[in-house]
């Protein structure tokens, strides 16, 4: 389909908003900008702003099914790419609390299985942080395990067979009861088909045209292939950022900056890592999260503890994927509005 005959479709069917007191209007018309000014490559997905527990601004756009024109609805779920990581980080940390694993043992403990001499040497805490170098379960590692950093989604993968080991459940299972613990009803792993309103993905071709990308899931769910909603995320942010399910001490280490592990991020540069998720301390304003990517999702997902701000972004078209920066565009251009906007408070 046409970028021009999908911007038309999607003014005319897809556009549903709620409006709260995120700040001011200058901000919230900033936002709104933000998601209707590309003419070309229009925005199809929904954003979500809350604080605490409340919704203050949502906006829903676009076509969960371009085919069949089906506007998008603030209960459908979405692949949320990378974001799946704070999920298996809390897992694992739940281990940890229970003093099923420890943090800085080998795992060869836990997987004695594993052929590679690694498995003697990497730690949990090296699979948290991208520090441990493997590439490939029967090859050597890249670098010296510790030495450096390597965002990976393989450590990840590895890090749900570890706590299947311990709990002696299923990751799907693992993954099932943490939600219900927090509440949420429309979050799952994709082993577990209980999802019954995922969007399609697409992806945008050469041509500028979308397709429908069959690819979402060619990540581990682990590293990146939950399935969510908005709404779900914003159940999250206050259930995960809190003592609900870790202990003080543990949620103290999974939101440091851990020592090595800093990446050059793709879209924002330098960045730091705790234990899921990255942690940025730039403006004297503390940002808590992840984006994410799937094949035909993109999305994002950043809480800030001082004033208990969520904003969520999640999109089933992913414009421009050979570079990031453009296709994170709106959903880095509205986190700036947010950040701007809590700066000034």
């Amino acid at each position: 389909m046409k970028m021009k005959l999908a911007l038309f479709l999607t003014f005319l069917f897809g556009c549903n908003c709620v409006f709260g007191q995120l700040s001011d209007d200058d901000c919230l018309s900033k936002i709104d900008s933000l998601i209707l000014i590309n003419k070309s490559k229009p925005f199809s997905g929904i954003v979500l702003i809350g604080l605490q527990e409340k919704e203050l601004y949502q906006k829903t756009i676009g076509f969960s099914d371009i085919e069949k024109m089906k506007p998008i609805e603030k209960n459908d779920q979405f692949v949320i790419g990378s974001i799946s990581k704070q999920f298996t980080t809390v897992l694992v940390l739940r281990e940890y609390d229970k003093g099923r694993l420890k943090l800085h043992e080998p795992i060869r403990g836990y997987l004695p299985e594993l052929t590679q001499s690694w498995a003697d040497t990497v730690t949990v805490h090296h699979l948290l942080t991208h520090k441990h170098g493997i590439t490939e379960l029967d090859k050597p590692t890249l670098f010296k395990v510790g030495s450096q950093y390597a965002y990976s989604q393989i450590g990840y993968d590895i890090l749900a067979s570890i706590t299947e080991r311990t709990s002696g459940k299923t990751f799907a299972v693992q993954s099932a009861e943490l939600f219900k613990l927090c509440g949420m009803q429309n979050t799952f792993h994709p082993d577990t088909k209980g999802y019954t309103h995922l969007v399609k993905g697409y992806t945008e071709e050469d041509n500028g045209s979308l397709k429908f990308d069959n690819t979402s899931f060619q990540n581990c769910a682990a590293a990146g292939s939950f399935i969510s909603t908005a709404e779900d995320l914003l159940i999250w942010n206050n259930c995960f950022y809190t003592t609900k399910l870790l202990k003080e001490e543990t949620m103290k280490l999974l939101t440091m900056k851990q020592k090595g592990a800093i990446r050059q991020h793709p879209i924002f540069g330098e960045t730091h890592y705790g234990y899921g998720i990255t942690v940025d301390t730039k403006d004297e304003l503390l940002q808590w999260g992840q984006t994410g990517f799937a094949p035909g999702f993109i999305s994002m997902n950043f809480y800030f503890p001082e004033t208990q701000t969520s904003v969520i972004v999640l999109e089933n078209v992913a414009y421009d994927t050979d570079d990031l920066k453009k296709t994170f565009h709106i959903h880095t251009g509205i986190l700036d509005v947010v950040r701007e906007n809590l700066q000034l408070k």
